[in-house]
């Protein structure tokens, strides 16, 4: 897990230098910076993203009953 995080800060410092105040960026730029990320391939995943592993992930668990009435 460490050289993940340490992998996910180094590409957050190509957008943001240590000690960039956050405050300055306006949550649509925060977002971006969040996507670009989340749809950049990573070899710990097999070249797939985040967001593919994440979605599927997502399709993985078992989908909720439906209440049904007479």
């Amino acid at each position: 897990q460490r050289p993940t995080n340490e992998n996910t800060n180094g590409l957050l410092r190509q957008y943001f230098p240590k000690g960039t105040d956050l405050s300055r960026w306006s949550s649509t730029d925060l977002e971006a910076v969040a996507t670009a990320i989340n749809n950049r391939p990573r070899k710990i995943l097999g070249w797939r993203t985040p967001a593919e592993v994440f979605e599927e992930q997502l399709r993985s668990l078992p989908q909720p009953g439906v209440a049904t009435t007479n």
